[in-house]
């Protein structure tokens, strides 16, 4: 059993975090955090949040003037080479970057908090659902860009200047109301109309009193919205709650990713990449859990379950519907698919072009087939870790590897993925521009 010290949180200069005094301190503000909340806010209830606000160093009130000064530092700060001069991400585990800590604790029990959680590349835990870094993390740095950081980690506009990361662990697209007005129980958690709000808590610090004055800064961002929607399937699932129930959930999730695009281009984005759902019957933990004895419950070439992969191109083709009614609607807003489902995929099929021998195993939890097990699971109980993270398609039994993840980036920065393709949408991007013509890939799975 591995031992689990406790680990402490802050930004690094990479993007990453780790918790000193000043953060701990900083974070038990923003536990509290309601729905209207921003960074450095206190507590203030479900009322709008002042606008002379606590940050870590104490009491701080940030004047048009200084606003005006931010807005001029913003447009500066990106280095030359940079795609675009800054990232806005809103999604899950999938993309969270450390906000799960600030908003739950250090001490809510989750493991991602800790080792061996980051040990691939950030050799330390640093709130990421996964040993390594993230989709988000490679689109990022391929862009010429520092890792995206996570917004409940920052406190002033300047923390921002290259963008900000909504994403929270456990977040779903759908309020918890929603689901327990179906007689369905998620609890209380982070939903897409927070980040929404956290976002325009954001621009309330760089925009003071006129949200116009931040028009140029929002359409020269990239916006990724999402992955998002995934536990909105996931929790149910877990609860046995049946699939034909769940595909009842899948319009209303659709239309609330629709909504929050629509808020984004009303505010200005000209630019969002909008990733559909990955293939969950490739899911270690759903292979145990779901596990048939009928061998045509599962996909010859992968070893997946079919009918969960079905699920996840119903969820998809919807998206992809959705999309296309929304360009028609916005023809000056670039709006780009992302293939999560397709990229992923192809490890599952030619796990070998990725150096991945177990693309269906967890490298951290169990005994068993796939590395998991229902008494262990990564950070809890008897639980295991592999040697070579980098040979696993799956981390912790429900999250990716840092391999697995790469892979999925190439295939959406290389464009054979992203439709249309990321690269086509900037002429500043040469990197991307290099690497589409690095590796030729096929599509493999047509929706």
């Amino acid at each position: 059993m591995r031992a689990e010290p406790t680990v402490e949180w802050a930004l690094d200069h990479d993007g990453s975090t780790r918790q000193s005094l000043e953060a701990v301190q900083f974070r038990q503000r923003a536990l509290r955090i309601e729905q209207r909340g921003g960074p450095g806010a206190e507590p203030a209830g479900k009322e709008a949040m002042a606008s002379s606000v606590s940050g870590r160093g104490g009491p701080w009130l940030l004047l048009p003037v200084v606003a005006a000064v931010v807005l001029v530092l913003l447009a500066g700060a990106e280095p030359a080479a940079a795609c675009y001069p800054r990232v806005f991400s809103f999604g899950d585990s999938l993309a969270d970057t450390g906000n799960y800590a600030f908003y739950y604790g250090n001490n809510s029990g989750e493991p991602a908090l800790r080792p061996p959680y980051g040990e691939t590349f950030f050799k330390r835990a640093t709130g990421r659902f996964s040993d390594g870094r993230l989709i988000l993390d490679f689109i990022a740095d391929t862009m010429g860009l520092p890792f995206v950081r996570p917004y409940l980690s920052g406190r002033k506009a300047e923390d921002f200047a290259c963008g900000a990361n909504f994403a929270v662990g456990g977040a779903t697209a759908l309020s918890p109301d929603f689901f327990r007005a179906r007689g369905f129980n998620i609890g209380e958690r982070v939903h897409l109309d927070m980040e929404m709000k956290w976002f325009r808590a954001l621009l309330d610090l760089f925009c003071p009193g006129d949200l116009a004055d931040c028009s140029d800064m929002i359409n020269q961002s990239l916006f990724l919205v999402g992955e998002i929607g995934g536990n909105d399937y996931n929790l149910p699932l877990l609860s046995r709650v049946s699939i034909e129930k769940i595909r009842t959930f899948t319009p209303s999730v659709i239309a609330k990713i629709s909504s929050t695009i629509t808020e984004l281009i009303k505010l200005g984005a000209k630019t969002l990449v909008v990733p559909g759902n990955l293939p969950i019957g490739c899911v270690p933990k759903y292979l145990l859990i779901f596990k048939s004895d009928n061998k045509e419950d599962y996909e010859p070439e992968t070893g997946c379950l079919k009918w969960m992969n079905e699920f996840s191109r119903y969820h998809n083709k919807l998206l992809l519907e959705e999309l296309e009614k929304l360009r028609k609607l916005h023809p000056n807003v670039t709006i780009i698919y992302a293939d999560y489902y397709g990229a992923a995929m192809e490890i599952f099929v030619s796990p070998e072009r990725f150096g991945i021998e177990n693309p269906l195993m967890a490298c951290c939890g169990g005994e068993g087939t796939y590395g998991v097990s229902l008494s262990a699971t990564c950070g809890y109980g008897e639980y295991k870790v592999c040697d070579n993270p980098d040979k696993y398609g799956s981390w912790d039994g429900f999250h990716p590897s840092e391999a697995a993840y790469k892979g999925i980036a190439m295939g959406l920065l290389r464009g054979t993925y992203t439709q249309p393709s990321i690269a086509s949408t900037t002429s500043s991007c040469p990197q991307l521009t290099e690497l589409g013509s690095s590796v030729e890939y096929k599509v493999l799975y047509d929706l």
